[in-house]
């Protein structure tokens, strides 16, 4: 059967067909424009925990940046509590225009699985813009202890079922995981002590009270070099290059193990693409900077710099991997 239009209908047609093509080109032309026109006011920088962190002090070198490459002030607004999520709930609320950031860790997809019923969900409410760093833990003992290895460590838990007490920063906190990960894999038993904070548990494990700590470059450090602790690892696929003549876990007799915790910028759920993406532009720019660069490795840490699908696919990895140990190791949050 034919169908045959009246001239009406032909010029109706035509009239949808210019509309949708205008509409197109407005959209097309729209992006870029968003884009130029942004940042045209501050830019507010949500950071879960307090000042002087990794998280903060990586904010604060981002935002330095983006303030002077933008024209626009980057205030940080430092918001801790309830381990990182009061600060996301807060973002995740905030207008979807690309004035409100925040920078989230890799405890945060922890989060996930530990705080069921949070009021939010990391990977429906947020939009991924991209992850800064990745940077190990360091497996740190008491000098009492005696191993000068990770094989030794190992023997010495076996000997002592229950008998080494490792610390943490709190009950489900990343060092809390990373001890469990190691315990599954080596195949011994640990007695967990969890704090309130890795600052009391550096405290404890320098002063003998317990004698092992998964623990961040930034805080074992100074200490390492001191002499007041013996790092026998770090978690890493890679040596650090703050401790390069620290072997990995990998190196040490774990072929499996690898933690890595990482910081990344995320702003709220749609947020526009054009936005998301002038800020991933800048951002990995700015954390390949060389004086930047050095200012993370102070902190134990490597740039990333990865696009916003990488970075939402990491995450999504990262709930998996972690629901699997807190389940396996029957880890609760309080």
């Amino acid at each position: 059967m034919v169908s045959i239009r009246t001239g009406a209908q032909r010029r109706a047609i035509r009239r949808a067909a210019l509309a949708a093509l205008a509409t197109m080109s407005c959209a097309m032309v729209a992006g870029p424009a968003l884009a130029q026109a942004y940042p045209s006011k501050p830019i507010r920088l949500v950071i879960p925990f307090a000042p002087g962190g990794g998280t903060d002090i990586t904010g604060r070198a981002i935002a330095q940046r983006l303030a002077e490459a933008w024209g626009q002030p980057v205030v940080v607004d430092n918001r801790p509590g309830a381990n990182g999520t009061t600060a996301v709930d807060a973002v995740v609320k905030a207008p979807a225009d690309g004035y409100t950031l925040t920078m989230i860790t890799s405890s945060h997809s922890v989060n996930s699985t530990l705080y069921p019923k949070l009021g939010y969900d990391l990977l429906r409410d947020l939009a991924p813009i991209t992850q800064a760093t990745s940077q190990p833990y360091a497996l740190i003992i008491h000098p009492s202890v005696p191993a000068q290895s990770l094989k030794e460590l190992i023997a010495l838990a076996r000997a002592k079922p229950e008998g080494i007490n490792y610390g943490s920063s709190g009950n489900g906190g990343f060092s809390h995981l990373a001890g469990a990960m190691f315990a599954s894999q080596a195949g011994v038993r640990l007695t967990h002590v969890p704090y309130r904070g890795g600052s009391p548990a550096m405290a404890d494990v320098i002063g003998g009270q317990i004698q092992m700590l998964f623990s961040t470059i930034l805080q074992s450090s100074p200490h390492i070099k001191a002499g007041k602790l013996r790092a026998l690892a770090v978690s890493t696929r890679t040596r650090s290059r703050a401790l390069p003549e620290v072997p990995t876990m990998v190196e040490s007799g774990l072929p499996n193990y690898v933690v890595a915790g990482w910081y990344g910028m995320l702003a709220p759920a749609k947020t526009p693409r054009p936005v998301i993406d002038r800020l991933n532009r800048e951002i990995v720019r700015i954390l390949h900077l060389p004086e930047v660069v050095e200012r993370l490795a102070a902190d134990g840490s490597e740039p990333v710099g990865n696009t916003p699908e990488e970075f939402g696919a990491h995450i999504r990895t990262e709930i998996a991997r972690w629901r699997k140990v807190i389940q396996d190791a029957g880890i609760r949050g309080e």
